[in-house]
């Protein structure tokens, strides 16, 4: 049997397209079961849910992965996801070396701080590389603080305002303020607690919702 590469986000067998994006039909019990495809991107599967009537008690969704003979879907990771991932490295590693020393390896709140990376990130906030060569343009800034049993997150502005103050020391401490409630808002609606600490120009302690 013969195989094609044709793009990063597709395959063909024999001539037929195998690896790539699915619309799937999932009830919840199982795998689900490859409706249409393969589309070259996630959107392009979105789409064509829009031709199709969901089953009772199933829901349509796109899926990336590779059509097994039988019909069936082995899911894998998309070449969109796998560089999603390789950028939230990156970003996680701007964090400070020992960012996780006083957490156990089992302790909640390193998920935590990961979970708000990716939460900032994707929102297209970068997280603050205090000790690399971009310290001065700022971003967002992590702690996780055992004792607060929370992450305590804070905007630092790029140094102009920070530090320079270009624009006077008002213009610095309200914006510092529309930035802290900028994180709180985006982590707020991601599902998290949020708490108020110090300020109006403070930052905030994320925690998990009850």
């Amino acid at each position: 049997m013969g195989t094609v590469v044709l793009r990063s986000s597709e395959v063909r067998l024999d001539g037929e397209a195998r690896l790539g994006w699915w619309l799937v039909s999932e009830d919840g019990s199982g795998p689900g079961l490859p409706v249409e495809g393969p589309f070259p991107d996630r959107a392009g599967a979105a789409w064509a849910a829009a031709g199709h009537e969901a089953d009772p008690g199933c829901s349509l969704r796109p899926v990336y992965g590779l059509r097994r003979p039988d019909g069936g879907l082995h899911r894998r990771p998309s070449p969109q996801e796998l560089a999603w991932l390789a950028h939230l490295g990156d970003q996680l590693d701007r964090l400070p070396d020992d960012w996780d020393a006083a957490l156990d390896a089992e302790d909640p709140l390193a998920t935590l701080v990961v979970e708000v990376a990716a939460a900032l990130t994707e929102a297209g906030l970068p997280l603050w590389d205090a000790a690399g060569a971009g310290s001065a343009l700022g971003g967002a800034c992590l702690s996780a603080e055992p004792g607060l049993d929370g992450v305590v997150v804070g905007w630092r502005q790029h140094d102009r305002m920070s530090v320079e103050q270009v624009h006077g020391l008002v213009a610095d401490i309200s914006i510092q303020a529309v930035m802290n409630r900028a994180l709180a808002d985006v982590l707020w609606l991601r599902g998290l607690d949020v708490t108020p600490l110090g300020g109006e120009a403070g930052g905030h302690v994320v925690r998990y919702a009850e």
